[in-house]
């Protein structure tokens, strides 16, 4: 069973590995999807409204910026068709915290983060704690190397 030194020390590691480990010469899509499904089929608005991750449903979807979003309600995919941009997690769901290191990592619907009414997702939620230790600061550095990362 891994030991928390052991899988703190993946953390840290992690964006640097990632940075070397994506092609080369490919660039990333703006929205992070899995098969074309937003943040993995979960609502982006019940993080702000219920403070947790919650599924969406194939009746409630709609297409932005190239991917499918899914939402657990109608109200909740109407609040983001009228302002995507408040709620759509910021560096197109990709980790915030490798996007502070100018790298580009998936991310999991259970790391996340509400902070200044934005939505942040983490690559792992040992990740997150990494990032939540100096949120300014990490947003502050991931804005600096916001969309060029995703050029590789």
């Amino acid at each position: 069973m891994p030991t928390r030194r052991i899988f703190l020390g993946l953390a840290v590691f992690t964006p640097a590995v990632l940075r070397l480990s994506g092609p080369a010469l490919a660039a990333s899509p703006e929205v992070f999807s899995t098969n074309q499904i937003a943040i993995h089929g979960y609502d982006p608005i019940a993080y702000f409204l219920d403070g947790r991750p919650v599924e969406g449903t194939d009746n409630h979807m709609l297409k932005w910026r190239g991917a499918i979003w899914r939402f657990a309600s109608p109200e909740n995919m109407h609040a983001f068709e009228m302002a995507p941009h408040a709620y759509a997690p910021q560096y197109g769901g990709y980790c915030a915290y490798a996007m502070a290191q100018g790298a580009v990592a998936t991310t999991v619907p259970e790391a996340w983060t509400v902070h200044n009414d934005r939505l942040y997702l983490n690559f792992s939620t040992g990740v997150r704690q990494l990032w939540q230790k100096d949120i300014p600061g990490h947003v502050a550095a991931a804005d600096s190397h916001w969309p060029a990362a995703l050029n590789g």
